[in-house]
């Protein structure tokens, strides 16, 4: 079975022999392709819609692993027992429903060893939730895929991570600590992306007056700078003695 580039990504971040529960599990094709590449022996499929969990059972079927792989019917991880799963994978959802399921699993932060994260938005809201909440990004890492441009990370509750120690930049909430860091290349292509469009929207802002306009085109002003920064750190007109914290 081929598997899009965002799933593929999201397989690489599970260590071989994990105990796996997938939140969230629609079809099922991470702890299908997981157990058939033998990084998961056995692994747990989760959804709180019994249509997509009826698809991940067939799915599962099909593919001859209905003994290795359970499905269960519930919100997040409320089914999931301590001990059952050293890994759990959240993604393909908003950044809040993330937090919430986060929030919820709260028992379970300190047995459960990575949780690999993929929000489809917000990733910020969920970047400063994790570090309040005493977890770190031990990896993170993007992918584009069929023009669309997702992000995984793993957490780990009180582990060492980019970050840990120090307070977070408003720019690495947004795109993360260790992407900037190591300057990623899909990264650095979305950025580029990002600067296109912030630069349309400005312009279509020309000719307009008020204080909402000046006010929204100061905000994407100082976003385009921010972006140029990371683009080209050190080397951005008009950033010299700034506070690089507020980009």
């Amino acid at each position: 079975m081929r598997l899009s580039k965002r799933l593929e990504l999201l397989l690489s971040f599970v260590e071989p022999e994990s105990r796996v529960a997938d939140v969230g599990t629609d079809h099922g094709f991470i702890p299908v392709e997981l157990v058939r590449r033998g990084i998961a022996y056995k692994a747990i499929a989760m959804d709180v819609r019994p249509g997509p969990l009826l698809r991940a059972r067939e799915h599962i079927r099909q593919a001859g692993f209905w003994e290795r792989i359970e499905t269960r019917l519930g919100d997040g991880v409320e089914r999931l027992s301590s001990g059952e799963a050293d890994t759990v994978v959240i993604a393909g959802m908003g950044g809040q429903l993330v937090i919430h399921i986060l929030e919820n699993g709260r028992r379970l932060w300190g047995d459960v060893r990575h949780w690999i994260l993929s929000p489809q938005s917000e990733i910020d809201k969920v970047r400063r939730f994790l570090y309040d909440s005493g977890f770190a990004l031990t990896r993170e890492d993007m992918v584009e895929d069929e023009g669309k441009y997702y992000t995984v990370m793993d957490a780990v509750y009180g582990g060492e991570g980019p970050g840990e120690g120090k307070a977070l930049t408003e720019a690495e909430y947004l795109y993360g600590p260790k992407l900037i860091g190591e300057r990623n290349q899909v990264l650095m292509e979305f950025l580029v992306r990002e600067e296109r469009q912030l630069l349309g929207i400005l312009k279509g802002l020309e000719g307009k007056e008020g204080e909402k306009v000046e006010s929204r085109r100061e905000e994407l002003g100082r976003k385009v700078e921010g972006i140029r920064y990371l683009l080209n750190p050190g080397n951005t007109p008009g950033m010299e003695g700034k506070d690089k914290r507020q980009l």
